[in-house]
């Protein structure tokens, strides 16, 4: 028999309600539920632990051996206070053979620069800044970064200077030197020195041929 006309209309309307019940059922299927996953920002993923990174700061202000001992045999030192507030400050001084008193011999090589020039002579326990402004000796970097701008950028970069530990800090800390841990402040330009051949452990090096093979 053919289902008449009202019959199948009947059959249609029924199909859309089950259709549009199963749509509002299923996630997401609701206008509100849709707003508020598109609204909801992503949970971000837990950070790993990142090991410190740690510079190396020097002693200071430096001690002066003065050749003598204590009673106990350990060698005495003064500072530089205790004699540069005696004598009178002079800025023509550019290298140790210029002195008559104290650090002769001194090496000395830093272009134009007097002593005074980094040496504080109002508190000769700290630095002096090309300002004028104190700082103390544990805080050398400031002083050479002023004036060695490419040298501080890379260092900060990780393309200049001493390091011990990991570059991933995730695995592990860092250990990174100071400038005066690798360059004497006095005459920081490093030496030239000579290569030489490469460990033999690493590369194979040639041996000299024997004259008297055939």
């Amino acid at each position: 028999m053919i289902p008449s006309t009202k019959t199948l209309i009947g059959f249609s309307a029924l199909g859309g309600v089950a259709l549009a019940c199963l749509l509002m059922a299923a996630p997401g299927g609701n206008d509100n539920q849709s707003s508020s996953s598109s609204n909801s920002a992503p949970v971000p993923e837990e950070a790993a632990e990142q090991f410190p990174v740690t510079i190396r700061r020097p002693e200071g202000p430096p001690q002066v051996a003065t050749g003598l001992t204590n009673r106990h045999g350990e060698a005495i030192t003064v500072s530089c206070s205790s004699c540069h507030t005696t004598t009178t400050p002079n800025r023509d001084i550019h290298s140790g053979e210029q002195l008559e008193k104290f650090h002769q011999g001194l090496h000395y090589a830093h272009g134009s620069l007097s002593c005074l020039s980094c040496h504080n002579e109002n508190n000769y326990d700290t630095l002096r800044l090309a300002n004028g402004n104190a700082v103390e000796y544990a805080d050398v970097m400031t002083l050479c970064g002023q004036c060695h701008g490419p040298q501080l950028r890379d260092y900060r970069r990780g393309l200049h200077g001493g390091m011990t530990g990991f570059w991933d800090l995730s695995r592990g800390p860092r250990t990174r030197n100071n400038c005066i841990h690798c360059h004497d402040p006095h005459a920081p330009k490093f030496p030239l020195v000579q290569p030489v051949f490469p460990p033999r452990d690493r590369l194979p090096v040639p041996r000299n041929p024997d004259p008297t093979a055939h």
